[in-house]
């Protein structure tokens, strides 16, 4: 047997091993396995596939962590139009239903299931493969995410049972305890939150990059065949079962009733569970369960008229707001938050609230205590709806004009409804910014987590950045949970992150408005922290992609004595501050390369290197400005759209006499 064969079957085998895991886990929430040994299979497996790319089939499990980011969704017609259900509000709008359909059918049987609140797609397998997963949209046209359905755990790559053609509808959707972690990290970072988990579920499937769609775990529930060949079902009630038995992750619950009184007992039922359940609902749905009673009863233009969606109501409360407290951001921003007496509200006794801004809270007319209408968006996040009275002489709430932290004066820049504090020194501010400046896409220093970040300030081993640098590693092994090996390991790591290339360092700084992308870019145009701290506006405008607000964002943060300290400090500590990029020659240089397609001979990440080391620019999008699109094979969209734009198309081969 060759290597080639040998390898073929190991390939087979691991795959089957693990998607049986993802299925166990994922969808009948068993574990048979250690992270570690699953971890381990999924590697052995990548590395398979990366030697033989031949072997890479439309099912295999590494599909899931995404791809190469796109920048288009493509249009998918809906073969079966993916149809809306009419609301209804009240009992008699369900009885009113009952009896429109009992007009034609008087034996006719009801499924109640809940209405999970996510994002509606659609899935298609055809032998038993999943070949394509597409959105809602209007229900007559979606968008193509397939390459980001394939990331959804719950979703099977292939089917139990090999038919030769279905296509099921689910919801996708974001477990709560998902979404709230989320949210967590988003107000640490000082970033806008999601408002509930149906947004964050929708943005997360829209991601142009499948790997920020891995990133988020969402979940899917199928709950309904569109079409089918090669099996034969009559019902609903049936088809959930059946598709149970292909190996999807069905509807949680659903029961079936032959009449509208038990029908309206099963909806009270849900309505009272919705807060126990992980997962967000907005009602339940009826549904006529035979389907040749459904093509007699039939659908208006917008609607089936053998289905109903029951909406629950959201649950609103009366409390006292006691006080108003001002938590500061990472990024310096002033939230006010309401405290008010406890209350139960959606299954849950919640005390405070989010008021946002200063604006939220003119807007609202909130003052200190005053009678205020609570609920839970999203059944999750409390929020303050509306006043019902202002208690005598009080007056309008205003936000402080210096930080609660560290007395520093704060400031509302034009356009903006944030109040802020530039004070990079603030200990209210000092967590934010170290947990930024550890994390994986900024410093990476492995060992540095929240959790131990905040062990290092309450000891008070860290009390500013560059202590980072300085740390009591004698001190930290005596700490809790930590002990010689873990100390030594933080050592190695910290030292590690001294030698980090330049653009590392600029994205940990935190700086307003400049993500990864334009930290790089600065540090490659500018290529030492000394050229970016003495340049002006003018001088960064010139680096395309670059604006107006992220040009003054880069020169108001060096202009401020507490960096200038900061940056001295690291200095003093050994940091690279200079770029690590090689530039080999400047043949490339004012070129932009948009690369599509898989490449056999080079990596996507050794081609742009490559293009950057010849002083060009990789860009993820055609435009008029892009000079060559390097396609590989499979290349999609991008093609396309630089032959309509009459961009210079070239191959493997030409790139390689290029470079070489």
């Amino acid at each position: 047997m060759t290597d080639f064969e040998q390898k073929k079957a190991r390939a087979e085998q691991l795959r089957k091993e693990l998607n049986h895991h993802i299925y166990r886990y994922y969808v009948e929430n068993e574990n048979d396995i250690e992270d570690y040994e699953y971890d381990m299979l999924m590697r052995e497996l990548d590395s398979i596939e990366k030697e033989y790319p031949e072997l890479l089939t439309p099912d295999s499990p590494t599909h899931r962590v995404g791809g190469q980011a796109d920048t288009l969704f493509e249009t998918v017609v809906h073969t079966v139009k993916m149809e809306s259900l009419q609301d209804a509000f009240s009992h008699d709008e369900v009885k009113d239903f009952d009896k429109r359909v009992k007009e034609s059918f008087q034996n006719a049987e009801y499924v109640v299931e809940p209405k999970i609140d996510g994002l509606s797609v659609s899935l298609e397998y055809t032998n038993g493969v999943f070949t394509r997963g597409s959105t809602r949209g209007d229900g007559v046209q979606g968008e193509d995410i397939t390459a980001n359905l394939r990331t959804v755990k719950s979703i099977p790559l292939r089917l139990k049972k090999e038919i030769p053609f279905i296509e099921v509808r689910g919801e996708v959707y974001m477990p709560r305890d998902v979404f709230l972690k989320i949210v967590e990290k988003q107000e640490l970072n000082g970033e806008k939150p999601f408002k509930n988990p149906r947004n964050a579920a929708a943005g997360s499937i829209r991601q142009k990059n499948p790997k920020i769609t891995a990133q988020r775990n969402l979940d899917i529930y199928v709950f309904n065949i569109q079409q089918v060949n090669g099996a034969d079902i009559n019902g609903h009630y049936e088809s959930l079962e059946f598709l149970k038995e292909l190996g999807f992750k069905t509807i949680p619950f659903y029961n079936k009733f032959n009449n509208i009184d038990d029908t309206l007992k099963e909806i009270e039922r849900i309505g009272e569970i919705r807060y126990t359940l992980p997962f967000d609902i907005d009602g339940a749905v009826i549904k006529t369960d035979d389907f040749s009673m459904r093509e007699v009863i039939g659908s208006t233009a917008k609607f089936p008229k053998w289905a109903l969606a029951y909406k629950y109501p959201p649950e609103e409360k009366e409390t006292k707001l006691i006080d108003i407290e001002i938590n500061v951001g990472r990024t310096g921003v002033l939230t006010p938050t309401a405290v008010f007496e406890p209350v139960l509200v959606a299954g849950s006794t919640v005390s405070r609230a989010t008021l946002h801004n200063q604006d939220f809270i003119k807007e609202k007319g909130i003052r200190i205590g005053d009678t205020v209408i609570i609920r839970k968006a999203g059944d999750i996040i409390p929020e303050v709806l509306s006043v019902v009275k202002h208690e005598d002489n009080t007056l309008p709430y205003e936000m402080p004009s210096f930080c609660p932290s560290c007395n520093s004066p704060v400031h509302r820049e034009d356009g903006e409804a944030a109040i802020r504090c530039d004070n990079p020194d603030c200990p209210a501010q000092l967590l934010r910014v170290l947990i930024h400046f550890c994390s994986r896409d900024a410093m990476n220093i492995e060992g540095l987590g929240d959790a131990v970040l905040e062990t290092l300030l309450a000891q008070g081993l860290i009390n500013k950045i560059s202590d980072i640098y300085h740390i009591d590693y004698e001190k930290i092994a005596e700490l809790e949970g930590m002990g010689k090996k873990s100390a030594d390991n933080m050592r190695n790591a910290i030292e590690k992150s001294k030698e980090n290339d330049l653009s590392k360092l600029v994205f940990a700084f935190g700086i307003r408005h400049i993500g990864q992308k334009a930290s790089k870019l600065l540090s490659d145009h500018f290529l030492t922290l000394d050229n970016i701290i003495s340049a002006t506006k003018e001088h960064i405008l010139n680096i395309e992609g670059f604006g107006e607000i992220m040009a003054d964002s880069v020169v108001d943060f060096f202009s401020l004595e507490q960096t200038k300290q900061m940056v001295e400090d690291l200095k003093l500590s050994g940091l690279n501050m200079e770029s690590n990029r090689e530039i080999k020659d400047n043949r490339f240089e004012g070129m932009t390369f948009v690369l599509t397609g898989t490449l056999s001979t080079y990596g996507r990440k050794e081609a742009q290197e490559i293009i950057e080391s010849f002083g060009g620019k990789a860009s993820s999008s055609v435009s008029k400005k892009t000079t060559y699109v390097l396609a590989g094979e499979a290349a999609g969209s991008k093609l396309q759209k630089a032959t309509d734009l009459g961009v210079t198309i070239i191959n493997e081969e030409q790139f390689a006499e290029m470079i070489n």
